[in-house]
């Protein structure tokens, strides 16, 4: 292993010559307080001076990237890892299996349909657009397997175009229906109809381009004489799903507010009044949790994951009449740390009774049990393949023995399994599939950390021995937002660093659903201040326990994740050598005016109330940078098709840091066109990882260019 200097030692490096950036915002008093707002005019990309500034910002980075040692063998040894290719869990339908595959060395993964042993691709989104800006959103087939309604989008948008296609063929039969965003699509028997959600015009009455409804819409029809069937009158703000039993009698709609753990619920029994007209009866209503149907064919009772009156899930069955939990029978209880995440019923006839297959995290590590589908009683365990995570379980649409899903972990690239309850055995999907590997050179181990107010949490820690041996460069990251669960994953972006002699650590903070709902509640709004306690704690953990040596500790955040290591770095700028923020949140004032914040209220709480505001403002990043503080190197990477989180949040944080600082290293803005906040090719996750890596390599002192001792 190779460790440069401390950042203290030695003469200063010069700092970059930063791009102008007149502090010209406003100062507005919001309930009372004065607020500064320096950096308002870059709010808008399409301004010549947010224009001029980002192109000259772009030119500071390519600059800055040259310095960093390594960095073209890092996107080789990136694209390496990447390369294998695999496949999703699949959905079985009328004897068909659609899955989601990449082949080994392709960019993106193709929509393919197995059958009689043989497989072929129905859609590869790359025919389509060959410059691989246009990604797969979501599909699903009907429920015999003929068609299959798929949703794609441009530009990392994901303002998804929705299309059927006839599955024999490939060809589009039906479409495009616009303004669907990963719509949830329930079809109807024979593939007639099916129901999906849909935004309004921005030129409708209230509608702005937010507001959702459910729609009926007849395939072959245009998308304008759909029929609207839930939606009118709600919240903006209210996301909806809908879902049909096999057997076309049932349609269940959800709604909640935003991302808010809570889930109304209404049924409707289609055989009485027919599809295009439900009478749709409140099922849970007002309950302070979430409900999960998971529907089967009959008139039985309905067979439910919720948290109501169990924060760490329950599996119930309840009359179709049943609208008070108290009325539902728990068949599978609450476990002691561990938190249920899914369950599928096997039923087929050559079981002798129908099956619970049960999946749970303890401490954010997945595990299975099998229980009596009529009674819950534990019948039996399933053995998964490592300390790892595993996927949603898919079944049949009719009743049957058998269950898929995907497995991976910090090593290991996903894998799909199939479990035959008949035989107990669980062996790879399909029997043709590539036998599955490890990284080598790398050690997980779990560790507790130990918060200010005495809360123990969780965090992997990846090392070249599994111990302690010696202070390293180390990376630390985190999410701790929205009941999100940074359960095991294949990490290739640590795979090179910790070979190379580093640390690479995922700490679990509160905010996310690790330990279950409380958990997630106990890291929100007001409580939000416990996710960055966590995270300092995990910090000073790595340090004190000799994981992590002193100026050699970097902060890793994406996203919910950028607001924390934003959080982080303006909390303690001397604890952090180097901090990268890749699509981050770090303008809680007005964050609810931009991409998809105006659905995060109920997670972040709202700056039009007084109180959300005061706290939103005290730990808010970008009103936290002070001038003349010592930040360390900082890295803020962007997409500029993000629909979710405005790249403005960086744009403006990146500013206020250049302007602000006297540390050592630099404050640089990547910004990536073509893309956005979900899907991408391999060779752009490549490269992303390879940047931001190499970045970390720059600032915290590790030699990553050649095959060095750990």
């Amino acid at each position: 292993m190779t460790v440069s200097p401390p950042r203290d030692a030695g003469p200063t490096p010069a700092r970059p010559a930063y791009p102008a950036a007149p502090r010209s915002g406003p100062v507005e008093l919001v309930h009372g307080q004065p607020v500064a707002d320096p950096y308002r005019w870059l709010e808008d990309p399409e301004d010549p001076a947010t224009v001029a500034w980002s192109a000259a910002q772009d030119l500071l980075h390519a600059r800055e990237l040259a310095r960093w040692p390594g960095r073209e063998a890092l996107r080789e040894q990136m694209a390496a890892l990447l390369a294998g290719g695999g496949s999703g869990p699949p959905v079985v339908r009328g004897g068909r299996a659609f899955h989601l595959r990449r082949e080994p060395g392709h960019e993106l993964a193709v929509l393919a349909v197995r059958e009689n042993g043989r497989t072929r691709v129905l859609l590869d989104p790359l025919e389509a657009d060959p410059s691989g800006t246009t990604v797969l959103d979501a599909w699903e087939p009907s429920g015999e397997g003929d068609l299959v309604a798929v949703q794609l989008s441009c530009g990392g948008t994901e303002n998804s175009v929705l299309r059927v296609l006839d599955t024999r063929t490939g060809e589009v039969v039906d479409g495009p229906v616009d303004r669907v965003r990963r719509s949830p699509v329930a079809w109807l028997p024979g593939g007639r109809a099916f129901y999906y959600v849909r935004r309004l015009p921005p030129r409708e009455p209230g509608g702005a381009g937010r507001h959702r409804r459910v729609y009926l819409h007849e395939v072959g029809t245009p998308d304008g004489r759909d029929t609207e069937i839930f939606g009118a009158g709600r919240p903006e703000t209210q996301y909806y799903t809908v879902a049909t039993s096999p057997d076309g009698r049932l349609l269940v709609i959800g709604a909640s507010e935003g991302t808010a753990p809570r889930t109304d619920l209404w049924t409707a029994d289609l055989t009485v009044t027919g599809a295009d007209r439900p009478a749709l009866h409140r099922f849970q209503h007002g309950t302070d949790a979430h409900t999960a149907v998971r529907l089967r064919p009959g008139r039985g009772p309905l067979l439910l994951r919720t948290t109501a009156g169990a924060p760490r899930g329950r599996i119930a069955a309840a009359p179709r009449d049943a609208t008070d939990p108290g009325r539902w029978r728990t068949l599978v209880g609450e476990q002691p740390g561990t938190v249920l995440q899914d369950f599928a019923v096997l039923d087929g006839p050559a079981l002798d009774r129908p099956l619970l297959l049960v999946l749970r995290t303890r401490h954010a590590v997945g595990e299975m049990t099998l229980h009596d589908a009529r009674t819950g009683a534990l019948t039996g365990t399933v053995t998964l393949p490592g300390t790892g995570s595993v996927s949603r379980l898919t079944t049949r649409h009719e009743p049957g023995h058998e269950a898929w899903f995907a497995y991976t972990d910090h090593l290991t690239p996903n894998v799909v399994l199939h479990y035959d309850a008949v035989t107990g055995r669980l062996r790879p999907w399909p029997d043709d599939a590539p036998a599955g590997w490890q990284a080598g050179g790398v050690t997980v181990t779990q560790e507790v950390v130990r918060s200010p107010d005495g809360t123990d949490v969780r965090m992997f820690v990846m090392s070249p021995t599994g111990r302690p041996d010696r202070p390293r460069p180390t990376v630390l990251t985190g999410y701790g937002g929205f009941g999100a669960s940074m359960t095991p994953g294949f990490t290739p972006q640590a795979l090179p660093w910790v070979r190379a002699g580093g640390v690479y650590a995922v700490a679990c903070v509160r905010g996310g659903g690790e330990e279950g709902e409380e958990w997630h509640r106990a890291g929100r709004r007001e409580h939000k201040h416990n996710t960055f306690d966590d995270f300092d704690a995990a910090a000073d953990h790595l340090l004190h326990a000799g994981w992590a040596a002193p100026g050699r500790l970097g902060v890793l955040g994406s996203s919910n994740g950028g607001l924390l290591a934003g959080t982080a770095l303006t909390r303690r700028p001397q604890a952090y050598a180097a901090v990268v923020c890749a699509a981050p949140l770090l303008d809680m004032v007005r964050y609810e005016l931009s991409g998809m914040g105006a659905s995060w209220r109920d997670e972040y709480g709202s700056a039009e109330d007084p109180d959300a505001f005061a706290r939103l403002l005290a730990y808010s990043p970008y009103h936290r940078v002070r001038e003349g503080a010592r930040y360390p190197a900082v890295l803020l990477a962007v997409f500029d098709g993000d629909t979710r989180v405005d790249p403005a949040h960086a744009r403006k944080m990146c500013a206020a840091l250049q302007w602000a600082g006297t540390g050592d290293g630099p404050v640089v803005l990547r910004t990536e066109r073509g893309v956005g906040h979900g899907t991408r090719g391999a060779s752009r996750s490549a490269g992303l990882y390879a940047d931001v890596m190499a970045f970390f390599a720059r600032y915290l002192g590790l030699d990553l260019t050649g095959d060095v001792p750990v």
